[in-house]
């Protein structure tokens, strides 16, 4: 027993020799990067009072350390940011669907702004600002090193007021102007219509409005056709959606799934990562969605077209998206100015990250642009035939009842209207006819 406790207390003071000779040399290495830490603070601290006494110009020191803050959060990657007491109340007044502005969402690149997607019916879209383009000068002055803040802020201004702002474009040999008189930005974050006996929803945002939008247009639209039993599908149109709020791009997936993980993130502690779970109750019983995206698609669009290919309900159909797959928390600071740091990744049912990748459709398909006859042999071709009924003295149709013929010619105009759109809009036409073959197959068994 004397010899146990002994090798036990031999035990322990070994043991505390031991620890002793590790963690001195940690709480030295821990002590020398305080130091480091305290000595660049101190190097920030003489650089901020000689700036103050030595600039040429009297500078305004609230400003100089703002832009401080904000260097030190942007040099972290293009969506960290400070925000102002100004620019925190602007974003608070964004997420509730109106603000003024040109409407288009911006991200910098190679130190130019580029531009993820211009919002449906705002000015940028109606002056023909295109998801791709870069601006490079804002009223004639360089954008080039200026942060992404302070290059929105040269874009804001009184309501009515013109911008031009300077375009590089994809394919274009020279860069170029464009106009633009700024408005307040309404956003509708669902428009709905039906096209033939498909319901097509366009989301263009992630706000506060999207979810209940969604879910009373679809209803609209299912009560106008008569039914469920009378919609062949639903057409999800996310192209050019920035994104935005992560709890409706949530809400949106689960309109349509019964169960499954949605979306996941993870940060950099693992503790911190979170999964949200689709609850039971699809908006449309089953019925197919196809999901358009393109390159102007971000962030909560890629969220909901992830979750829906991950769990097979949707077929995925346009280009690649923007690839935006991290997360940001907005933290308030004092003064009411706020912070913007990326905290977290995205990752799709699958375990997919979204960021820098983008999803990629199941069905690759180009927008085409509208044709324009280039001859008038081209013209000619445009024209509708000659038909069989068009013949003097044809035979007429008479094994048909008056129901019957009506119902032809009401398929026959939904068919001519489709034919329409693939000149308007040839990827929306395209998702269209997919859910009418779905439909022409009938149920499953």
């Amino acid at each position: 027993m004397k010899k146990f406790v002994f090798a036990a207390i031999g035990g322990t003071v070994a043991g505390a020799l031991l620890s002793t000779q590790i963690a001195g040399p940690l709480i030295a290495q821990e002590a020398e990067k305080h130091s480091s830490v305290y000595e660049q603070l101190d190097l920030f601290g003489d650089i901020f009072e000689r700036i103050r006494a030595q600039y040429v110009e009297e500078v305004d020191s609230e400003e100089l350390i703002e832009a401080a803050i904000n260097g030190m959060l942007t040099s972290l990657d293009p969506h960290s940011s400070y925000l102002s007491p100004k620019d925190a109340a602007d974003m608070r007044v964004q997420t509730r669907g109106e603000f003024g502005g040109l409407g288009i969402e911006v991200t910098q690149e190679e130190g130019f702004v580029k531009v993820v997607s211009p919002i449906d019916g705002t000015p940028a879209a109606e002056a023909g600002i295109e998801s791709g383009d870069f601006i490079t000068h804002v009223d004639g002055e360089s954008v080039l090193g200026l942060t992404l803040d302070d290059a929105v802020e040269l874009m804001r201004g009184p309501v009515g007021s013109e911008i031009v702002v300077t375009i590089v474009r994809e394919g274009e040999p020279e860069p170029f102007d464009v106009s633009i008189i700024r408005d307040t930005i309404k956003l509708t974050a669902v428009r709905h219509r039906t096209v033939g006996d498909t319901v097509v929803l366009r989301v263009t945002t992630f706000n506060d409005q999207t979810y209940p939008n969604l879910a009373e247009g679809l209803k609209e639209e299912v009560e106008k056709a008569g039914g469920l039993a009378n919609v062949n599908g639903v057409v999800l149109d996310l192209r050019n959606n920035p994104g935005g709020l992560l709890t409706q791009s949530i809400k949106v997936s689960d309109a349509f799934l019964n169960a499954g993980e949605i979306v996941s993130t993870r940060g950099r502690d693992p503790q911190d990562g979170e999964r949200f779970n689709a609850t039971e109750g699809d908006l449309i019983h089953g019925l197919p969605i196809v999901v358009l995206i393109n390159g102007g698609s971000a962030s909560a669009s890629e969220i909901v077209a992830g979750a829906l290919q991950d769990h097979r309900r949707a077929i995925i159909v346009g280009t690649k998206s923007f690839g935006k797959g991290s997360v940001q928390t907005v933290m308030p600071l004092r003064q009411d100015g706020a912070m913007r740091l990326t905290t977290a990744r995205y990752y799709t049912p699958s375990g997919r990250s979204i960021q820098a990748l983008g999803i990629s459709p199941d069905i690759v398909v180009e927008q085409r642009p509208r044709p324009t006859p280039e001859s008038e042999e081209d013209a000619a071709d445009q024209r509708p035939g000659r038909f069989e009924s068009d013949l003097r003295g044809s035979l007429s149709n008479d094994s048909l009842t008056e129901d019957e013929r009506r119902q032809i010619e009401e398929d026959r105009a939904k068919a001519e209207e489709s034919a329409k759109l693939r000149e308007e809009d040839y990827q929306l036409a395209y998702a269209i006819d997919i859910l009418k073959g779905l439909s022409a197959l009938g149920p499953k068994e």
